[in-house]
């Protein structure tokens, strides 16, 4: 990927992230990003981890050829910081 891209991938990423805390929908997103600022992660990291779980949601969306879920995507901010791909051990 190129850097232009890049950029406007976490650009994108990172305006889905802020309208979501902004309209409080889901709520889950402000809930997360204020738990994980608690937890002593920086506002960056934070919302760098939130990221992560948009983005996975979008890769999966795309590659099952499905509908956005919002009952996964909800669990994967829960359980932030684990990151959606992390398996269990």
């Amino acid at each position: 990927m190129e850097k232009t891209e890049e950029k406007r991938l976490r650009a994108a990423i990172l305006e889905v992230i802020n309208s979501q805390i902004n309209d409080n929908d889901p709520p889950e997103t402000k809930q997360t990003f204020d738990r994980l600022q608690k937890e002593g992660h920086s506002r960056e990291e934070a919302l760098k981890l939130i990221g992560y779980v948009v983005a996975s949601e979008v890769f999966t969306v795309l590659k099952e050829n499905r509908q956005y879920d919002k009952v996964q995507y909800i669990s994967a901010l829960n359980a932030l910081p684990k990151l959606p791909w992390e398996k269990e051990v």
